[in-house]
């Protein structure tokens, strides 16, 4: 197999990311899984239109959701100002989505919009606020959807990186914990696009990060976790989170992926395992556990993503972008790029987006 050049990683990264969100258009939010079934047949395998009485009901198979439309948003705020700028992002946001909504669930492109995004509206629009108080408490992972494209343009760049990507994420989130959780899985994807490997060691070389500085968590152990040697106290990373335990999810769930004694199958039911509700902690693990079982094989990671049910789409933008990452545009199945509506369009922005 030729080896894949970072500019197909990079453009495998956010096509997989457009992909996961059409995708989970249609069977968005099915909790009954047998209700899933109903309405879908009992293997997922495409783009499908949202059901009547559905939250993206408007829209039609190979569509994009808000989480797509604000993705491209981001990106073609950086292609504009030939890198992220957090003021252009911010107005094209308030001219933007924010013209287009009125504060509650059902309006605005996509036919849905998020907790979070709603109360960053309420905040800027309703009460008048600056752009450094519209941040809610949403413990969802709206933001790691938009800012991995800013993962994918600083992937070898990591304070950079985590400047912006905190930045952007602070508009929408104010935990602190989610915001690790984005950081964590922004410098994960940036590994992948520079050509890592989605295995047990990934976690290492995160950590490598935090030592010398560049990723801003808290660190006071030696090596892998051991324990401060006598007179480090010099050497002690205090950073913006209270620990780095975000950087360390993804070599657990590569160990769980490829320890033959520990099975998840059909491997759909990691949703059933990790949980199938929006919440980062419940999405995070089962991206991961995806984009290592299935680091070689994009179409495998998004479905299964998909068929697991619950916050499917979340679940497959991330795995689609991590996995988009290890394959490449390259190898991604054309079915998927070609079965996505305006995929010309989004092929230039992505192609165009990469070279920045």
């Amino acid at each position: 197999m030729p080896a894949i050049n970072k500019q197909d990683r990079k453009a495998g990264a956010l096509m997989g990311a457009f992909i996961g969100d059409a995708l989970g258009l249609g069977p968005h939010w099915y909790y009954d899984l047998d209700e899933q079934r109903n309405d879908y047949g009992e293997w997922i395998d495409g783009y499908t239109n949202p059901k009547a009485g559905r939250y993206h009901e408007a829209c039609s198979a190979g569509d994009s959701s808000q989480a797509g439309y604000i993705l491209e948003m981001v990106m073609k705020s950086c292609v504009r100002k030939g890198s992220y700028d957090h003021t252009d992002f911010c107005e094209s946001l308030e001219n933007g989505l924010f013209a287009q909504i009125d504060g509650s669930p059902y309006s605005g492109p996509g036919g849905y919009t998020s907790q979070s995004i709603r109360e960053a509206w309420k905040r800027r629009i309703g009460l008048g606020l600056g752009w450094d108080n519209t941040a809610g408490n949403a413990d969802t992972t709206e933001a790691i959807e938009r800012v991995l494209a800013i993962s994918v343009l600083y992937s070898d760049d990591p304070k950079q990186l985590a400047e912006s990507v905190l930045r952007n994420a602070a508009v929408t989130h104010s935990d602190d914990t989610i915001l690790s959780l984005t950081l964590a899985y922004s410098a994960l994807l940036a590994f992948l696009v520079e050509g890592e490997k989605m295995d047990e060691e990934i976690s290492s070389k995160l950590m490598a990060q935090v030592k010398d500085g560049r990723l801003p968590f808290h660190a006071v152990t030696s090596g892998n976790l051991e324990p401060p040697k006598s007179g480090q106290k010099e050497k002690e990373r205090i950073g913006n989170f209270a620990s780095p335990d975000a950087l360390l999810s993804p070599s657990y769930m590569a160990q769980a992926a490829n320890d033959p004694s520990l099975k998840i199958e059909p491997a759909w039911k990691v949703s059933i395992v990790y949980g199938m509700p929006c919440a980062a902690y419940h999405i995070l693990p089962a991206a991961y556990y995806l984009a290592a079982r299935f680091s070689d094989d994009f179409e495998s990671a998004v479905l299964h993503a998909i068929n697991g049910g619950g916050q499917n789409q979340s679940r497959a933008i991330l795995a689609g972008a991590l996995v988009g990452a290890q394959v490449g545009l390259s190898g991604i199945p054309e079915r998927f790029v070609d079965g996505l509506n305006r995929s010309s369009e989004l092929l230039d922005l992505v192609a165009t987006f990469a070279e920045l």
